[in-house]
């Protein structure tokens, strides 16, 4: 391996030329190609095979012509009279028929008449549906209760709600210029005491992306004056990961051609792909100059630098990839999609890092560390080894890693408690941000009609295999079973296909769609499903999206296990090959563990219990844990392959185990730091956006960093190693030989220095 990359990283520095023009025709064929076949992105979250999936394809058996109601672009414009007032009043009916209007001329509308101002709707389909009922032979009062639980008009008559469908196949094809339209004719109405808020699918908008990224390369930009002193080595990383990122975020729009991606991924693809692209040019850099002190062949240092430093990157980066690409064995087609796209961006990065860098480096030759803001001057010992702070902590690690394994152990533990109060949900318009429209208009539609209205349950009939007069009393029948249920505040049948076989019976719960108490509701009712098709000789599924995000989340949840099992073997592996040990690998999983726990319990108190204001409390999002896991997997072994082999490195060319440590962190410790704070500051940038998904992932993923990197990575690790000696590198003789040699370390490469540097160690050791 390190010999492999040494002939690479001297081949692209002596042949920039080639390599630079190859990566800018790849970077326009690349964005040319997706241009061309690209498609719209889709925020389905939908999983074959969950119950819900399944009493969907129920339903659209016996309702082919029914539109899916993720396809479906709608919009709810929720109107209110201030307390003490209704919508009935002229001031505020004048106001309301003059946004109906507006509204029914903006692009994209459906016909007019399908726009209805919300007093003038209840009061004649309240009539329609009770004439129908009462000709049928049914009760009005039931018939007038039933309505109640549909009708656009609260019972005060404050609150009312204009909902109807874009003229649209699918949500994607909404354009942003007809959500701007409708939000500014909702804000136009919002005056002279009338309030005004607006919600629902049809104003779903691709999350914007920029500036967040802006801020994390400013950090990056600062941080790396720091560590090289020099402007043009500072923007060498960040022009490499932006090309690398470019590339890799066209790739994905491409991919929309063949796979359903949604809005999120490229905005999670490009917060892992700029974190790593900086670090992993980072870390090749630094050893760059490093090895400039011991030759001044800059080829043969570039050469070097790729053979030892790539290759910790190539096995960072596959870390990384496993971890990422692994979440398509829990066969859940949007988290694949994302964790491909986001593999996708990180390989991209390594490529750059190993072949474009060493390019750059060669355009640029004496002239990559200039523009020079400082000298690299770093105090020395008394054996003229480097004295920095990397070698002043390691060594004050060293003195009681006992208490220090304790500190990391309790300290992270106690911020994992909370953990055990994880709740998880999709995000809905009751748990935006309160300072946008969706979600005032959610909160509105809770003070009139009661938060069920908005998460609804369907439950399909299947009467095929009913005698043709008994269909009508058995759909009954199943109605009054779901109205029995605590927390139902009304059951009813919505619809019938034409040949009376199938129906639709709507259910309102008492709580919202992302409450405990509506999940448990779900269970019940699938739980009382085989005694009501026993009675009846029906067959029923309970589907619609809050039950389709409920079974995903679920579903997410029992996958948690089978993804750990797989990428934490797999990982496990790896590092062994990388470091030739079975402890090593295993204290780098357990470290892992303790700082993943720990990042989501401090989630859960930020995001979903409220902690500090940040944000209003809420569910987090379904998918954070598997994907934060997957990431988090992934970045934890790109700081223990880093330190650990400039560790073994040492140890390799003589070192004892105790002067490898240090020696490692003299090496190390200043540039994994750096890495750390630029990634820390990419992944919080983003809580910056409106997007909660993005939010939350941004605050996790930096608290993350921050554990992994300088709690576990920087303290546990190293006291680890200090109490395993040289046992930390014990592997059974038979596995030995087994096992593949990699050279990692550099072992193979030609550096008499380092060898010598050792050899002299010891003989000062044994004379002294």
């Amino acid at each position: 391996m390190a010999r492999l990359l040494h002939r690479l990283g001297r081949t692209a520095y002596r042949r920039w030329y080639a390599f630079i023009a190859a990566w800018l025709i790849a970077l326009v064929a690349v964005g040319f190609t997706a241009t061309a076949i690209s498609k719209p992105m889709t925020d389905a979250f939908s999983i074959p095979g969950i119950p819900s999936e399944k009493a969907a394809d129920l339903q659209g058996e016996l309702f082919p012509d029914a539109v899916d109601a993720f396809d479906q672009a709608s919009v709810t414009v929720v109107v209110a009279a201030p307390e003490g007032h209704t919508l009935k009043e002229k001031a505020y009916a004048d106001r309301v028929d003059a946004l109906v209007a507006d509204l029914a001329a903006l692009p994209q509308a459906p016909a007019a008449e399908t726009i209805l101002d919300p007093v003038d709707a209840a009061k004649g389909q309240e009539q329609q549906m009770v004439d129908a009922v009462v000709d049928a032979g049914g009760d009005e009062a039931q018939a007038r209760k039933d309505f109640a639980a549909l009708s656009p008009l609260s019972d005060d008559e404050r609150i009312g709600t204009i909902t109807y469908t874009l003229d649209v196949d699918k949500v994607t094809d909404v354009e942003p210029a007809t959500v701007d339209a409708i939000k500014g004719a909702v804000a136009g109405a919002d005056a002279g005491g009338l309030t005004a808020e607006v919600n629902g699918s049809g104003l779903v908008s691709m999350p914007e992306g920029g500036s967040s990224e802006l801020i994390g390369i400013a950090v990056a930009v600062v941080v790396l004056l720091i560590v090289f002193g020099s402007v043009v080595a500072a923007g060498i990383p960040i022009v490499t990961a932006l090309i690398g990122l470019g590339t890799g975020l066209l790739g994905v729009v491409g991919a929309t051609a063949f796979f359903d991606i949604g809005s999120s991924t490229p905005m999670l693809a490009s917060m892992i792909g700029l974190a790593v692209g900086i670090d992993y040019a980072l870390f090749i850099l630094a050893r760059y100059r490093s090895e400039l002190d011991h030759t001044d062949d800059r080829a043969e240092a570039m050469g070097v630098a790729t053979g030892t430093a790539g290759s910790a990157v190539v096995f960072a980066g596959l870390t990384v990839l496993i971890a990422l690409a692994a979440l398509s064995v829990v066969g859940i087609p949007f988290l694949t999609t994302m964790g491909l796209a986001a593999a996708g961006t990180v390989f991209v990065a390594v490529l750059v890092a190993l072949t474009l860098l060493p390019a750059v480096l060669g355009m640029l030759k004496s002239k990559a560390f200039g523009g020079r803001i400082r000298r690299y001057r770093p105090a020395r010992d008394e054996r003229g080894r480097v004295l920095n702070n990397g070698v002043r902590w390691a060594r004050l690690v060293g003195r009681a890693p006992v208490v220090a394994i304790l500190l990391v152990v309790v300290g992270l533990g106690a911020l994992a408690v909370p953990v055990k109060d994880l709740h998880l949900a999709f995000p809905t318009d009751s748990t935006a941000s309160p300072e946008t429209t969706q979600r005032r208009a959610a909160d509105l539609v809770a003070d009139g009609f009661g938060p069920g209205r908005q998460g609804p349950l369907v439950v399909v009939v299947d009467a095929r295999e009913v005698a043709e007069d008994d269909r009508g009393p058995a759909f009954g029948e199943v109605v009054d079973w779901a109205a029995g249920f605590d927390g139902v505040v009304n059951a009813q049948v919505v619809m019938t296909n034409e040949d009376g076989t199938g129906a639709q019976v709507l259910v309102t719960p008492s709580t919202g769609a992302d409450e405990v108490a509506t999940e448990d509701l779900l269970h019940e009712l699938r739980d009382g499903q085989a005694g009501i098709e026993a009675e009846t000789g029906t067959s029923t599924g309970v589907t619609g999206i809050t039950a389709i995000q409920a079974d995903v989340s679920e579903k997410l949840a029992g996958a948690l296990p089978i993804y750990l099992a797989v990428v934490i073997g797999l990982a496990f592996l790896l590092l062994m090959l990388v470091f030739r040990s079975i402890l090593v690998p295993l204290t780098a999983t357990l470290g892992f563990l303790l700082s993943v726990l720990a990042t989501l319990g401090a989630t859960v108190l930020v995001f979903q219990e409220g902690m500090f204001g940040i944000v209003e409390g809420a569910p987090l999002v379904s998918f954070m844990p598997i994907f934060l896991i997957g990431v988090v997997f992934g970045l934890a072994m790109d700081y223990q392959v880093f330190l650990v082999t400039r560790i073994r490195e040492a140890h390799v060319h003589g070192a004892s185990m105790r002067e490898a440590v240090v020696d490692g962190f003299r090496n190390s410790a200043r540039v994994v730091s750096a890495a750390a704070v630029i990634m820390t500051s990419v992944f919080a940038a983003f809580m910056l956006t409106d997007e909660p998904i993005i939010k939350s992932m941004g605050f996790a993923l930096a608290a993350a960093v921050l554990f992994d990197a300088f709690v576990v990575r920087m303290v546990l690790v190293p006291a680890l190693l200090y109490l395993l000696g040289e046992k930390a590198w014990w592997l059974p003789g038979w596995l030995d030989r087994l096992l593949p040699v990699i050279d990692v370390e550099g072992e193979s490469l030609e550096r008499s220095h380092v060898t010598e540097q050792w050899r002299d160690e010891r003989e000062r050791e044994l004379v002294g």
